[in-house]
């Protein structure tokens, strides 16, 4: 018996999703910082078992939008729970729910597909907050599976799996082996760099800014040749993100440089301009052109 479906991670930002899909996938797919509202698009990221495939929905946090690029990030979150086999609700041990988790919460409530409760981070709390915690945020709905996990080592993440397993229903294989992501190869390129510039860059840049890959040509020696535009806001952030002599730049290029090249096995020759498109964030042409498209 083939098991498939659709799965969604949900919940507020900075709460370990794209840790988690990480670890389930056994491999880097979805980008990954300290800071919250990492992930902008949805994607759809495929594990491959013997007897079962599942399609992750990979969704932005939840959040209370401030300009029209939150605004599609949370509806771009809200669409992927819309058709899913399987909601897994991800939060962190907080004792009491908060209030950004209660309105996802009631969201959930009206969902036809059963929902797991995950609480990552269970490693970095008392087990008396996550007692608590399993406890409060169960009177809210109820929950087909209650899982505490730690993403960042792994703890319960074979548990939480052969449970998702069991919850999809018998279906086709919707992708073949060999595909791990629905998207093209630019993206993934262009979310390396953004990752890179989340990590190096000061806490006011770094929502600031967006990847436009103007260039990705192989050339015949089994290279890829690649020029991205980092955008930003400000003036005052471009000569933040370009830094003393370039130095900011330059690592920026480096570190992208060479998870690029892990991830297209080839060698890179990688260029990055640093421009300035002041409010893109809030400006719909722009928004387009950076490939956030309009939500239904």
């Amino acid at each position: 018996m083939f098991k498939s479906g659709f799965v969604t991670i949900i919940g507020r930002p900075n709460v370990g999703k794209s840790t988690l899909l990480n670890q389930l996938m056994g491999e880097k797919l979805s980008i990954v910082s300290s800071k919250p509202q990492t992930t902008r698009n949805s994607m759809n990221i495929i594990l491959n078992g013997d007897d079962y495939q599942i399609v992750f929905v990979d969704t932005p946090g939840i959040h209370k939008p401030r300009h029209k690029l939150g605004e599609y990030m949370v509806n771009a979150a809200k669409d992927a729970a819309k058709e899913v086999d399987l909601v897994l609700f991800l939060t962190t041990p907080e004792g009491e729910v908060t209030k950004s988790d209660a309105l996802i919460l009631e969201d959930l409530k009206n969902k036809n597909a059963p929902v797991f409760l995950v609480v990552n981070k269970v490693d970095e709390n008392t087990q008396d907050k996550v007692a608590k915690t399993l406890a409060s945020y169960s009177n809210i709905i109820t929950f087909e599976e209650i899982v505490p996990i730690s993403a960042l080592k792994g703890k319960n993440i074979n548990t939480l799996l052969e449970l998702m397993i069991k919850r999809l229903p018998e279906g086709p294989k919707y992708y073949p082996d060999d595909i791990t992501a629905d998207v093209q190869e630019r993206f993934i390129v262009s979310e390396i760099i953004r990752e890179k510039a989340l990590r190096l860059l000061n806490e006011e840049v770094p929502h600031g800014i967006a990847i436009d890959i103007i260039q990705m040509k192989e050339t015949d020696n089994n290279s890829y040749h690649i020029e991205a535009d980092l955008v930003c806001e400000k003036d005052s952030h471009k000569a933040i993100i370009i830094g003393k002599n370039g130095q900011t730049l330059k690592k920026i290029g480096q570190y992208a440089r060479m998870d690029i090249e892990k991830f297209l096995d080839s060698k890179v020759y990688l260029k990055i301009f640093v421009k300035v498109r002041k409010d893109w964030r809030d400006n719909p042409l722009f928004l387009k052109e950076f490939g956030y498209k309009k939500n239904k």
